[in-house]
């Protein structure tokens, strides 16, 4: 029998005056277009409307999505014990170098440990597809470090459950935890740090070698990367364990098959195969600007009072239906009753008759067969293949086309009819570890922006689904702000170089400081920062992660956005194809401490990456700019000229160099804190051709 007491309450919050602010940046872009339009006569002029034009659309997107935020509030007491579902929960991982397995095992161990009432309705499969036996076998050992860990968390009642997190402190004080009390925890406490420590040290230095002559690895023999057939592990089933009573979910290792004859398509093929995230370990205001606090409380919420958050790709929990590409009840018009046919099943999810009994099990009557999964093997591997002619990767599963697969799913899944719950828990339900350094923050800021990008230009275009599916047009605009990511790039690159040029060129293009049309960039300037400053303020946050954000909004768009724009320009063009790069992420020590360079993570790191020229190129430009204008003040030559530049060109320029400092620091820095002298070099003959076409006259 169902539960009647509600589940969730959806709360309406109240913006009013943060909706009114928005209008008055709004009406301050507007004045500024005006007035730029009516006295525009160079062509100067006309590239700064353009581009003020294009800033004012975004902004207008933006303000969609902070209209109408909402809160869910869930209630999962109300929550009868015969209603929880059976879940499935996925890991994913695609590089052991860069993702290392110890990150990888901590993930499982704390999904092994969830404190669910009915583990035989969970199972965690972690989809590898780098085809690692290093992998493979670090899981198996995990299972086996699982049967003393899921005890001692449920017993203790442990709160943090990915070992290396839990004890990366000493246990509490006065003894306790959660109640526990006395000598017997201490014992406890530090038996399983050893045995933590231990699991890690044979998981450091696992040899692959010595791995391969292990008979239970033997399919890995001669797998290649990109060219072996599904492999799949049961690595526990949790059956073994229901008569003691100290059971865990299942435990699946799956790696897709591969072909040179066939695309991959990255990470959603893979989980075809087959709330919102917080990160641990947070760097202190968030000086590489991935944390994305604000954008979450401020764009999801307000996202969530349209049709749904966006799918981020972790954090998340699906509906088995949605993934099968089913759409909500209330929008099917003419339902047919009945079960599908055997043929129309199987042109949707190919030949295998299991998967087809299932998938018809579950649109007739909503269910899941219970099955003993150890036998099932051989069946997964057959689902495993590539096998084309389907509808998986369009209706059915992660969507294809895009290598942000996970928003392009969440797009398909509104664009059905579904929405979205936007769950945000105290503490936080999901914990992810966010990039560090330069390289790797940058890394995955071109890949986010290459993937929207991809989306936004294909046939996949929320446009169309708003046309022709049951995307609203909200959640359409919403969908929009984030997909003009890389498109932005050249419009602010083309705004940034205005500066520099003007004062090389003797030019101006802002109002002077004795114009009465001075105030209204300066009101702009000073309103839009002191608004985006109070949002962080209220998400209590400090003024220096603002600052930490904005100038790596200004070298994100300098440098990965702009990246991503020329890639996906270049794949259309047929000149290039797009490369999918796994963000590197650091383990942590053995202990779960902090590794010796922690005291320097702060700071911008730097390799010879082509990501790395356009901001070192910009970072020169302004110096050079700054003291080729400053020169002509003081020699008197910018005397005389009416339409030199002024105190807004000189300010914009200092912005540039105060938002790219961490650049202008690394040109004068050694070691990984410096830019290298391949980067310098190429930057400074960009440099050089530029002030040659500013001064060839």
């Amino acid at each position: 029998m169902a539960s009647t007491k509600k589940l969730q309450e959806r709360v309406v919050l109240r913006t009013t005056a943060w909706i009114l602010a928005e209008f008055v940046i709004l009406f301050l872009l507007l004045a500024l277009i005006a007035r730029r339009a009516a006295a525009t006569s160079t062509s100067l002029g006309t590239l700064a409307l353009v581009c003020e034009a294009w800033f004012a659309f975004v902004w207008a997107l933006g303000m969609n999505c902070k209209w109408s935020p909402v809160r869910f509030d869930t209630r999962p007491d109300n929550l009868l014990p015969d209603e929880l579902p059976a879940l499935d929960m996925f890991v994913t991982t695609a590089d052991p170098l860069l993702e290392p397995p110890v990150i990888t095992v901590n993930t499982v161990l704390s999904l092994l440990a969830l404190d669910y009432p009915d583990v035989g309705k969970l199972a965690c499969y972690v989809s590898d597809d780098g085809c690692s036996p290093v992998t493979c076998y670090a899981l198996r050992e995990a299972a086996k470090f699982a049967a003393l860990w899921v005890p001692f968390c449920k017993r203790h009642g442990v709160g943090v459950r990915a070992p290396f997190m839990y004890f990366s402190s000493a246990p509490p004080e006065d003894g306790t935890d959660a109640g526990t009390v006395g000598r017997e925890f201490l014992e406890s406490w530090a038996f399983m740090k050893s045995e933590y420590e231990k699991l890690v040290t044979r998981i450091e230095n696992a040899d692959e070698g010595s791995i391969l002559r292990d008979a239970e690895f033997a399919d890995f023999i001669d797998a290649e990367r990109r060219n072996h057939p599904t492999i799949i592990k049961v690595l526990w089933d949790n059956t073994k364990s229901r008569r003691t009573g100290q059971g865990f979910p299942h435990l699946v290792y799956v790696s897709r098959e591969k072909g040179p004859k066939h695309y991959h398509n990255f990470k959603a093929g893979a989980m075809n195969v087959l709330a919102p995230q917080k990160f641990y370990g947070a760097l202190k205001d968030d000086p590489f600007g991935n944390q994305l606090e604000v954008a979450f409380k401020k764009l999801g919420y307000g996202v969530a009072g349209i049709q749904g958050f966006f799918y981020a790709g972790t954090g998340c929990f699906h509906r088995r239906k949605v993934v099968y590409g089913m759409p909500p009840p209330d929008t099917v018009k003419h339902e047919r009753t009945g079960s599908p046919s055997y043929k129309e099943l199987q042109i949707k999810f190919g030949s295998s008759k299991e998967l087809i009994e299932s998938s018809r099990n579950l649109i007739s009557r909503g269910d899941v067969l219970s099955l003993d999964i150890s036998s099932r093997v051989q069946v997964a591997k057959q689902v495993g293949a590539c096998n084309s002619g389907t509808c998986w990767g369009q209706e059915i599963g992660w969507v294809y086309g895009s290598m942000t697969e996970d928003i392009l799913t969440g797009q398909r899944i509104h664009a059905t009819g579904w929405r979205s719950a936007l769950m945000d828990t105290n503490p936080p339900a999901f914990m992810g570890c966010a990039p560090t350094g330069g390289p790797a923050s940058l890394t995955q800021y071109k890949r986010w922006a290459t993937g929207l990008l991809e989306i936004l230009i294909s046939w996949n275009s929320p446009i169309l689904g708003s046309i022709f599916g049951r995307l609203q047009l909200r959640q359409c605009l919403a969908y929009m702000f984030i997909y003009v990511w890389p498109v932005r790039a050249p419009f602010e690159l083309c705004y940034a170089l205005m500066g520099p040029f003007c004062l090389l060129t003797n030019q101006s293009f802002l109002p002077k400081a004795s114009d009465e049309g001075f105030r209204i960039p300066l009101a702009l300037f000073l309103t839009y920062n002191i608004y985006n400053l109070m949002e962080y303020k209220e998400c209590g946050l400090s003024a220096r992660t603002w600052w930490n954000n904005h100038r790596m909004q200004r070298i994100t768009s300098a440098s990965a956005w702009i990246l991503a724009f020329l890639t996906v320009l270049l794949k259309t063009m047929g000149l290039s194809e797009t490369v999918f790069e796994v963000t590197h992420k650091e383990s942590s020590t053995s202990d779960g401490g902090a590794s010796p360079d922690d005291a320097d993570q702060g700071l911008f790191t730097f390799d010879s990456s082509p990501v790395f020229i356009p901001v070192t190129t910009l970072s020169i430009l302004n110096i050079v700019a700054i003291a080729v204008g400053a020169w002509r003040v003081v020699v008197g030559t910018a005397r005389g000229a009416p339409n030199g530049p002024g105190i807004g060109e000189f300010a914009c320029c200092v912005w540039m160099v105060l938002c790219f400092w961490p650049f202008v620091r690394g040109l004068v820095s050694s070691g990984r804190y410096g830019i290298p002298w391949s980067v310098k070099v190429k930057a400074s003959l960009i440099v050089s051709v530029f002030v040659h076409f500013c001064t060839r006259n």
